[in-house]
């Protein structure tokens, strides 16, 4: 339902491409899927790093950061997931209309959320990479101590034990991190996206 006094001014902000030719990139949102453990947010904020020495401005947005903040009223039930996903995909577009390259690192477990989110943020803006790390390798790591909570029945709905993880089917890019450092699964997604980013002029 839309309020009738509720007038966008969008076509007459300045455009992202303005943006974009100030800032010197092209704005794209890198949306980071995969287990809780996988790596995510290690990569995200290593990948922040690396494109910062070269010039490019970033903001990174963090599953747990964000639920302390805007999404501090959520839960973990399917409806709420799906409100989390739609919230940070409209906050990624807008740093995207800012010209901003967002990283973003969320579990979001199902292709439906992310195909929500890919649908607010745009087909040609939103680069999909799936850290592809086994669950008994996230288990093993479980530096926040979910895994042994969830295993244990302490936490209700907990993605890969008792809630479903849908894996990409169509991953732009896939990063397998068992057998690699952490540098190396930087590099390598940063030598996918730099090409992605760099500005035409």
């Amino acid at each position: 339902m839309t309020d009738n006094n509720i007038h966008p001014i969008f076509e007459r902000m300045l455009s992202k491409e303005d943006k974009e030719q100030f800032l010197n990139q092209k704005a794209k949102v890198l949306w980071f899927t995969g287990l809780s453990g996988s790596g995510k947010s290690t990569i995200a904020l290593g990948l922040e790093k690396a494109l910062h020495k070269k010039d490019f401005l970033t903001q990174v947005l963090d599953g747990d950061n964000v639920r302390t903040g805007i999404n501090n009223n959520l839960g973990f039930s399917p409806e709420d997931r799906t409100e989390n996903i739609r919230r940070i995909a409209e906050v990624s577009k807008l740093f995207l209309n800012c010209g901003i390259i967002t990283i973003n690192s969320f579990v979001s477990p199902t292709i439906a959320i992310r195909k929500q989110a890919k649908d607010i943020i745009g087909e040609n803006n939103f680069i999909e990479i799936f850290i592809d790390t086994p669950l008994e390798i996230c288990e093993q790591r479980d530096v926040k101590g979910l895994y042994k909570k969830a295993r244990a029945g302490e936490i209700k709905d907990f993605t890969g034990i008792n809630a479903p993880f849908e894996a990409p089917q169509n991953a732009d890019l896939v990063i397998k991190t068992e057998n690699k450092t952490i540098e190396e699964s930087v590099n390598e997604v940063f030598n996918f996206i730099i090409d992605k980013i760099k500005s035409d002029l």
